[in-house]
């Protein structure tokens, strides 16, 4: 490993403070660390995969040293990274965490925690630097995306998040359907979309359907939650509501915007939580079927925002519904922002939206919305003829962000880090 002064001081100085945390146990640092390298779980042989081409770091055995030099490697390469790659960083780093619970605590817990925040802010501030290095990588994602492009702005960008949040050069290239019938509820943003499950629970995560989800905690105690699970009504329980994941990939566009049109009645941009801890990240990219099966009951830790829609829209038989739809936005991973525009960052009386309308973006990295539904209204993914599905994909971009290792999935939370 170079020696730490060859290194920017951003760099070296996160160096030095994790190598001294090491040294000095601070906090137990060196005691999590030292006991999530003893646990880490050997990668699962792969028959998919006889060349070991899978994206994979094996932490058994390694050091401090070791965990340096990897953070020094991820923040120097930055300049190189393509958008099918954008991810292996994070799936390597995940491995400490896949189904280790010494792992999951040292990420999520005291210093191991401030480590991945520190490290999460000195890859924000590599984004916003308006030197040759964000240039570099604008123009290698600028080729690697061709014709994709042409949906957007041309530019200039002065910094790579400028670039990565970059604008749709005309409204009309992703048109909102159905604009004055609130019956219809469009996408939140370009995604991958999963049916999470559509019987939501209350406040302790219970298995449903192998996904659990603690509603109560995800919106960070609003008393809107009690919209999307079990209720009384007029003597009869009424069950919980539905759940939708619209996974955002790397190289797409990072906006989202309002899935129906009425009233932001509450919103939250910055519920605090933890950067990295997934147990089994790369369940998340399976094969292909992006989220699907995956417990989502994690990402009420996570660093997140939420908004709660209020909408009144018109049935076939011309009768009148209100209902409430809550969009959670979750930053995963390399993510540290979650930025609303100004009129949704924790309004103090209803805002008026129309569907369609910007409400936020995340800078780089993956991320994911999480749609919730009172119960009854949105039984199923319905499509009209001619609507859009998905896009038939060159292989290297499937292999770089869909088809990375399937294994066994694990059902279990944080045992510690609550």
């Amino acid at each position: 490993m170079p020696d730490n002064d060859e290194y920017p001081k951003p760099l070296k100085d996160f160096l030095d403070r994790i190598d001294d945390w090491y040294r000095t146990n601070h906090e137990g640092f060196k005691t999590l660390f030292d006991a999530t390298i003893a646990n880490v779980v050997k990668c699962p042989a792969d028959p998919a995969d006889p060349d070991g081409k899978k994206v994979y770091y094996d932490w058994q055995g390694k050091g401090i040293e070791d965990l340096k030099k990897f953070f020094a490697e991820w923040y120097t390469n930055w300049t190189t990274t393509k958008p099918n790659d954008g991810l292996d960083y994070i799936e390597k780093f995940s491995w400490l965490t896949y189904e280790n619970d010494y792992g999951m605590v040292f990420v999520t817990c005291g210093p191991g925690l401030e480590m991945t925040k520190d490290f999460t802010d000195l890859q924000g501030d590599q984004m916003d630097d308006e030197g040759e290095g964000g240039q570099e990588l604008i123009n290698l994602w600028r080729a690697e995306l061709g014709t994709r492009m042409e949906d957007f702005e041309p530019g200039p960008w002065g910094t790579f998040n400028q670039f990565f949040i970059r604008e749709l050069r005309d409204p009309s290239v992703r048109p909102i359907d159905a604009p004055d019938d609130n019956s219809v509820v469009v996408a939140p943003t370009d995604c991958v979309i999963n049916m999470i499950v559509d019987d939501l629970a209350e406040e302790t995560p219970i298995p449903v359907k192998t996904v659990t989800m603690n509603v109560k905690q995800l919106l960070a105690g609003s008393k809107y939650y009690k919209k999307f699970v079990p209720k009384e009504e007029d003597g009869k329980t009424v069950p919980g509501g539905t759940a939708v994941s619209c996974i955002l990939m790397p190289d797409t566009y990072h906006w989202y915007h309002a899935p129906v049109d009425g009233h932001v009645v509450e919103s939250h941009d910055d519920v605090h939580g933890i950067y990295y801890g997934m147990r089994d990240f790369p369940e998340l990219l399976n094969k292909g079927n992006v989220g699907y099966g995956f417990d989502y009951e994690m990402f009420d830790t996570f660093r997140r925002g939420y908004l709660v829609f209020k909408t009144t829209f018109i049935d076939p038989q011309m009768r009148k519904h209100d209902t409430y739809v809550a969009m959670v936005t979750v930053g995963l991973n390399s993510i540290g922002s979650v930025q609303y525009e100004a009129d949704f960052k924790n309004p103090q009386k209803p805002v008026p939206v129309t569907k369609g309308q910007k409400i936020g973006n995340f800078q780089y990295g993956g991320s994911l919305n999480i749609l919730l539904f009172e119960h009854g209204r949105f039984p199923a993914l319905q499509l009209h003829m001619g609507q859009r599905i998905g896009t038939l994909e060159a292989p290297e971009r499937t292999k770089g962000l869909f088809s990375h290792p399937h294994h066994a999935q694990s059902r279990r939370g944080i045992p510690f880090a609550r």
